[in-house]
């Protein structure tokens, strides 16, 4: 605990992370409150899960455009306006919704407000990578941000289940285009610790699209592909849970469900960053992938709201340590230079993720029940595995340092 308390100490450090956990909050409840409110005024889980997609994929594409332009222009100059637009797209949908508007209506704001949405949670790391000199307490930080996530997570389905069930179907989404107003006017408005821009230089004008694609590093793809499985696993979760819950005459349950996952996962989270590791970080990060695909293969023998939790935080205290062990991978393959879009292809990646488990799973679920969805899950878990396994000798040879403890950096085995 003492090292969390001494980077939050740090002037401005304490404001711009709880800014930061405020703007991001409403992120949480996109997903689910996409699915409850167009699977309760719709009637369709198939359309909910391809409006989650949506809202998704433009998120992702979105990222990696806003994310370049922040390095070249500044975190305000870009994000505040670009932030205006994706709640004010997000109001759009919530009232053609309400209104009952055809369902084709709602694609193009849900795309735009996914496009213009940012990452927050990025551009927080990117303000403890300013402040911060020192790797150990970097890394600290780090793990306070994956824990504030998993924070998010916890409360935001909950949160959004109770406003759509016990209030209205669309207070799922309101409450997120208020969140992101008031934190980004907070966020934003703290200047002093906004790293400054980098404008683009001649030599990255003259440098060829193609050498310029981080995913061109050796090893970067299978890490990002493995987190785009691993958001597909996210996504069909969410709208798994929301159908098996139903089903079983529980749906206000739902929240407490997907909340319980995000408990499971933040905890073991906090316990992990705040450890120092010895080792191998590729292998601890396909160990990871293995957990996680082992316990999400338990997820389908579920059959009531209990057992479902149950497994969900079995499967919930995978999760942490696998994203912050795979975001490492990432900051040893790639150049210090691209540090920051590394990380942001690393999001991009769960988004996109996400947004394909959640439309697959929707339409097998309309298919077929809830059991499909959640055998999509294991099936998910089954390729990230695969991939991870398969690509574990390119990422150990190409991570620099590997095997090497140096300090701030998690590796394999706690010490006293």
């Amino acid at each position: 605990m003492r090292a969390y308390r001494e980077i939050l100490a740090i002037p401005g450090a304490l404001k711009f992370c709880a800014a930061g956990l405020l703007a991001r909050s409403g992120g949480a409840m996109m997903g689910l409150g996409i699915v409850l409110m167009v699977s309760s005024l719709y009637g369709s889980y198939g359309l909910a899960g391809a409006l989650a997609a949506a809202n998704g994929v433009a998120w992702a594409i979105g990222t990696a455009v806003l994310s370049n332009l922040v390095d070249r222009y500044g975190q305000r100059r870009v994000m505040y306006p670009a932030v205006v637009v994706s709640a004010t797209m997000l109001a759009v949908v919530v009232v053609l919704a309400l209104l009952k508007l055809p369902a084709w209506t709602l694609f193009a704001p849900i795309v735009i407000s996914g496009a213009t949405g940012g990452a927050p949670g990025a551009l927080v790391r990117t303000r403890w990578n300013y402040v911060l000199d020192d790797p150990t307490r970097l890394h600290t930080a780090f793990a306070l941000e994956s824990t504030l996530d998993e924070l998010t997570f916890a409360i935001g389905p909950v949160a959004a289940t109770a406003l759509s069930v016990g209030v209205h179907p669309v207070a799922g989404l309101v409450a997120p285009i208020v969140l992101s107003l008031v934190g980004a006017k907070l966020f934003y408005s703290q200047r002093e610790t906004e790293p400054p821009p980098h404008p683009r230089t001649a030599a990255d004008t003259t440098t060829s699209l193609w050498r310029r694609l981080i995913l061109f590093v050796p090893g970067v793809a299978a890490v990002v592909a493995v987190n785009v499985l691993i958001g597909s696993m996210f996504g069909a979760i969410d709208v798994s849970v929301v159908a098996a819950a139903t089903s079983w005459d529980a749906r206000a349950a739902s929240g407490v469900i997907l909340a319980l996952f995000s408990i499971a996962s933040g905890l073991a989270g906090f316990w992990y960053g705040a450890r120092t590791w010895t080792g191998v970080v590729s292998k601890r990060f396909l160990i990871g992938v293995i957990a996680m695909f082992v316990t999400a293969a338990l997820l389908p023998f579920a059959n009531t709201v209990v057992l479902l939790g149950a497994i969900g935080m079995l499967f919930g205290a995978t999760v942490a340590p696998t994203l912050i062990t795979g975001n490492t991978v990432l900051e040893k393959l790639v150049p210090t230079s691209r540090l920051t879009e590394g990380l942001s292809w690393m999001g991009t990646g769960l988004g996109i993720g996400v947004s394909i488990g959640s439309s697959v799973s929707g339409n097998l679920i309309d298919s077929s029940g809830y059991h499909a969805g959640l055998l999509a899950v294991v099936a998910f878990g089954a390729v990230a595995a695969l991939i991870a396994a398969a690509s574990y000798r390119t990422v150990r040879r190409h991570v620099h340092g590997e095997g090497r403890v140096t300090p701030g950096q998690p590796v394999d085995s706690p010490t006293a």
